[in-house]
C-alpha cells in the first residue's frame, strides 16, 4: 500500500547497528522504583560474554492479567509460537528470525537492556506498532513557504502529541491490534490521538473518520524495524512502521482541526527542527522525513546521525 523510500533502505539499518541507550538507562521506563543492571556499550551484544550479568527481573503486575498481553510464561511455561503468526498474534520480528534463551525466552536483537521479563509491554519479543507521521509544510503569513536560513531549505511541520505517561512530545502512534492491519491502526491512532474522534459526537465521529481515511490513501514508509523505546526489555521490545503523510498543498490534513485524544495531553503543529527532543526513537523518524522531502534538518544535511 505504501511506497518504500530510497531514504528508507539506505538508512533504516542505522538505528539498529548503533546501540540502543534509551532502554538503558539507570531506571526502567522512568521509574525510580526499578533500576536496570548497568550494561557498558561494550557488553550490549549477546556475542560478547558477561559472565557478572544480572538482570532484574520485571513484568508489569496488569500485564499479567489483563486480556491483551501475553501469558507469564516465565511461571506457566506456556508455549507461544515465535519467529511465526501465532493464532492473530504476530511475532516475527522486522529485523529477522530472533533468538530464544535455554528457558524459551525471545532474546532482544538489539541487546541487552539490564530488565528481562516484560515490563510494560504485553507481548514476550516484538511488539508491533505503527506510527503516522503527518506532515505540512511551514508557511508565512502570505502563505508562502518559510525558509530556514542558514540551510536555505522549506521548514517542514508534523503533527505531535504529549504524551500523559512521560510529558514527551511524540508521534500519533500506537499499538497494532491482533489480527489488524498496519494501515488501520495508522488511521485509527491518528484520529484517536490527535483529532479527539472519541470524544465526538457519533456524527463527527464518522466524518473525522472519512476526511482521514481519504487523507491517508497514500503515504511513504520511511521506516520499519525496532524501536529503541524505554519500555524495551532483554525479551521483549518495541518494533514499528512509520509512514508518511505530507500534505504538499496545505488544504488536506494541514486543514484538520487536532484535539488532544485520551492518550495524549496535547497536540500542536511542531516545526521539524534538529534540536528537537521526541519520545524514544521518533526523533529519527522525523529526521528520515525532513530528508524525504529535502527540507531542513541540520544533521542530516551534513551526512552524520
Amino acid at each position: 500500500m505504501f511506497i518504500r523510500s530510497l531514504i528508507n533502505l539506505r538508512l533504516t539499518a542505522m538505528v539498529t547497528e548503533s546501540l540502543h541507550t534509551k532502554c538503558r538507562s539507570k531506571y526502567y521506563a522512568g521509574d525510580s522504583h526499578i533500576s536496570r543492571f548497568f550494561v557498558p556499550d561494550d557488553k550490549v551484544p549477546w556475542a560478547v560474554a558477561f559472565d557478572c550479568y544480572k538482570p532484574v527481573q520485571y513484568t508489569a503486575p496488569h500485564g499479567l492479567t489483563a486480556p491483551w498481553a501475553d501469558p507469564d510464561i516465565l511461571s506457566t511455561k506456556e508455549k507461544l509460537r515465535f519467529n511465526q503468526i501465532d493464532g492473530k498474534v504476530d511475532r516475527t520480528s522486522f529485523e529477522g528470525p530472533y533468538q530464544l534463551d535455554v528457558n524459551g525466552l525471545p532474546l532482544n536483537p538489539c541487546g541487552r537492556t539490564g530488565i528481562i521479563g516484560r515490563g510494560l509491554l504485553g507481548r514476550w519479543g516484538p511488539n508491533h506498532a505503527a506510527d503516522p507521521i503527518v506532515t505540512r509544510w511551514k508557511l508565512d503569513d502570505n502563505g508562502g513557504k518559510v525558509l530556514e536560513p542558514n540551510s536555505g531549505k522549506h521548514i517542514l511541520q508534523f503533527v505531535a502529541i504529549k504524551r500523559r505517561d512521560t510529558g514527551e512530545w511524540a508521534i500519533p502512534g500506537g499499538m497494532v491490534d491482533p489480527g489488524e492491519k498496519v494501515s488501520a491502526t495508522l488511521i485509527r491512532e491518528f484520529s484517536e490521538e490527535a483529532m479527539g474522534s472519541l470524544d465526538a459526537g457519533e456524527g463527527n465521529v464518522e466524518q473525522i473518520r472519512s476526511e482521514v481515511n481519504k487523507a491517508f490513501q497514500e503515504g511513504r514508509e520511511v521506516y520499519r524495524g525496532y524501536v529503541d523505546d524505554p519500555r524495551n526489555t532483554d525479551n521483549a521490545w518495541m518494533e514499528t512502521v512509520a509512514v508518511n503523510f505530507h500534505d504538499d498543498t496545505g488544504t488536506g490534513l494541514a486543514m484538520f482541526k487536532l484535539t488532544a485524544g485520551d492518550d495524549a495531553a496535547a497536540v500542536r503543529w511542531v516545526d521539524v527542527d534538529p534540536n528537537i527532543q521526541l519520545y524514544a526513537s521518533h526523533r529519527h523518524f522525523i529526521g528520515l522525513t525532513a530528508k524525504l522531502h529535502n527540507a531542513s534538518w541540520d544533521d542530516l544535511d551534513r551526512g552524520t546521525h
